[in-house]
This record gives structure tokens, sequence and C-alpha cells, in this order.
């Protein structure tokens, strides 16, 4: 076992020791300073534990006066909240209670006012429905007054026409409308055209046209047939009989309307009726009774009255059309005829053109002869002069002898 120097600190001697002493020493130190420092830690723990238990108890402390303080807070916003809410209830309810009542009123007052309403409304039916009843009490009375002078015209004319012969049967019929007309002519119709269709031309007429004018726009005309024939007769004609013939009339004599005025089938409910309109057979025809002969006239009248002030502006259109239709005629013939005059112009003076063109170049070439002729008569002028006697006679010696002896002489 080997020995270990130790050196005392306090007065410095070196002993020697074995490992086991100094290994009891070793321990034995160890185990103070072990026990030192752990008794030092200790105290360091308890102190830091002491001091943490005091911080975290003041923390704590701290954070419950806080948490008791915002919880008072908090009670106190409730209870804030609590009274504004119990105030926002009550006003509610006072409200509910106002509101209610004036709704109850209101509904009240409503439901009175509807009462009022359906008694004025019931008297009112009570006043209608009498109204009603007295009118169709009238009406009654009225259509019997009408229906029993029907059946006494009915009768009336069946008497007369048993005492008639066909031909005055028909002609009596014409002769009454036509002294219908003229009762009412000057108090309804003063300016009217009433009078018998006696144009045979195309080979059939009607009976009377009718016609009526304003400031010379005729705004109504009226083709009229009356057709009756006695009882006794063996065949018997039907209204229907005599419409293409009336529609016809109608067209040839530029009628716009047509009216069967007749006594035939005497016993049809439509006919009886009053005025038929049997326009779904032949455009704007009538079919009418001989009560009613001056009354078809009326309402077709006044309806044409109504649209007389669209006729005239029709008829200033197509006038003023008519008036553009000539102009533009007249402008085109215009055209034409200058285009014509043009065109002859043109070709005259074309051929003027030419014809000067011609002469212009007939006087060139003159011209070019006469310069030449000029040219040759210069020449022959330069020539002229250039004659002389001892020329002429260069080549003939006796007749130069003979002017020689001339001259002498």
């Amino acid at each position: 076992m080997s020995n270990q120097e130790i050196k005392c600190p306090n007065c410095g001697k070196v002993f020697q020791v074995d490992e086991g002493g100094y290994a009891a020493i070793l321990k034995q130190v160890h185990d103070a300073e072990f026990e030192k420092e752990l008794q030092r830690l200790e105290d360091s723990i308890d102190k830091k534990k002491s001091d943490e238990i005091t911080i975290a108890t003041m923390e704590q402390e701290k954070s419950f006066a806080e948490q008791m303080k915002e919880k008072d807070s908090l009670l106190a916003e409730k209870d804030r909240e609590i009274d504004r809410l119990t105030s926002q209830i009550e006003k509610a309810d006072t409200e509910k209670e106002l509101a209610i009542t004036s709704a109850i009123q209101e509904k009240e007052q409503t439901l009175f006012q509807k009462e009022a309403e359906i008694d004025k409304l019931k008297n009112t039916i009570s006043l209608k429905e009498k109204d009603v009843e007295i009118k169709e009490k009238n009406l009654l009375e009225r259509h019997k007054d009408e229906l029993r002078i029907r059946d006494e015209e009915i009768e009336r004319l069946k008497d007369f026409k048993a005492k008639l012969s066909t031909k005055m049967v028909g002609e009596s019929l014409e002769q009454h409308c036509q002294s219908q007309f003229n009762q009412f002519r000057m108090a309804a119709f003063p300016n009217a055209y009433f009078e018998k269709d006696n144009d045979s031309r195309s080979g059939s007429k009607g009976d009377f046209i009718f016609r009526e004018s304003s400031e010379d726009t005729e705004f109504i005309s009226i083709m009229f047939e009356m057709k009756t024939e006695m009882d006794t007769t063996d065949r018997k004609h039907k209204n229907e009989d005599f419409f293409k013939e009336l529609d016809k009339d109608r067209n040839e004599k530029n009628c716009e309307y047509a009216v069967l005025v007749t006594t035939l089938e005497m016993d049809s409910d439509l006919y009886n009726s009053g005025i038929v309109d049997v326009s779904y057979r032949y455009p704007k025809m009538f079919v009418v009774r001989p009560q009613f002969f001056i009354p078809i006239i009326s309402l077709l009248r006044n309806a044409a009255l109504n649209s007389l002030e669209y006729k005239k502006k029709l008829e200033d259109i197509q006038r003023q059309q008519l008036d553009i239709y000539n102009f533009e005629q007249n402008l085109e013939t215009f055209k034409n005829g200058f285009a014509y005059s043009f065109e002859q112009a043109n070709k005259r003076f074309s051929e003027a053109i030419k014809g000067i063109d011609n002469a212009i170049d007939a006087l060139t070439k003159i011209r070019e002869k006469l310069v030449t002729s000029g040219n040759h008569l210069n020449a022959a002028n330069n020539k002229l002069d250039a004659v002389s006697i001892k020329k002429l006679t260069n080549n003939a010696p006796s007749v130069r002898e003979m002017f020689e002896e001339i001259k002498s002489e």
C-alpha cells in the first residue's frame, strides 16, 4: 500500500498517511464539507422557499384583491344593467299598454266607420234596387207600349196590304218612308239629299239614296231598298234574298251604307227585335222595320258626324297627296321635256360644233390653197419683174432687131 504525503495548511508540516487514512481523512473532510454545503443549500432553499411563499402570498393577495375589485365592478355594472333593463321593460310595458289601448280604440273606430259605411251602402243598394225596380217597371211599361204599337202597326199594315195590289203595297211602303223623312227633313236633316234612285244604267237600281255633306265634304251616304209583299202571296220571300242586289246597288252608286226597310218575315224574332246588323253577310248593311226608318238614319248620321273631322283631315291629306302627286307629275313632265329639249339642243350644239370644225377644216384647206396660190402669184410676179425684151429675144435675134427698129423710130 503506498503512502500519501499531506501538508498541513496551518503549520506547514508534511506527514505521510496510508491509503486508508487518506481515505478516512477525505471522507471526514468530504462529509464535513458536504454537511456544511448541504446545510447551506438547505438554508438557501428554505429562504428562497420562504421568499417565494411570501411573494406568492403577496401576489395571491394582490390578485385576490384585484379580482374582488373587478368582481365588485362587474356586480355594480350588472346592477346598473339590471336597473336599465328593468326601466326598459317597464317603459316597454307602458308603451305596449298604450299601443294596445290605441289599437283597440282605432279598431273600434274603424269598426264603427265600417258599420256606418255598411249602413250607407245598404241604404244606397236599397235605393238602387228601388230605382232599378222603378226603371224595370217603366221599361216594361214602355216595351208593352212599344209592343202594342208594333202589333197595332203590324195589324194596320196587314189590313192595309190586304186592300192593295202587289205593286201598290211596294209603292205604299216607299211613300210611307218618304213621307216620314219629309216630316223630319227640316228639323233633323235640313241639308240632306234624299231622292229616289232613278239611275238604272247598270241594269238595277235601289229605291232611295240619302246623302249629306258639310262644307263640300260628304260624310254619310245610304242606299235604301224597301221590300214588302201581300200576305196572300203564294211564294214568300226572305229578306236575305235581296242582300246581294242591294250590296251591288250600294257599290255602283258609291254609297257607304245599305239599308233594307222590310215587312217581310213578320214572324221573325230577329228582324222584329229592332235594327239588325247583317254586315257579317255584306259590309255595312242593316235590316229594319218601317218604324225604325228614321232612327237608323239618325244613328248612322250621328256616328258619321263624329268622324267628320277625321274625314276632312283625310280629304285634306288626300288633296295634299294629290297636289304632291300632280306636282311630281308636273316636275317629271318638266324634267322629261327639259331632258328632251336639252338632248335636242345638245345634239344641235354638237352638230353645230361639228359643222364649225368642218368649216374650220375647209377654211384651213382653202387658206392653205390661197397661201399656195399667193406664193405662185408672188413667184409669177417676181418672174414678171425679171422679164425684159433682151431676155425674151435672147434666142430670137430677128425679133430683137424688130424691137430695136421700133425703139429707134
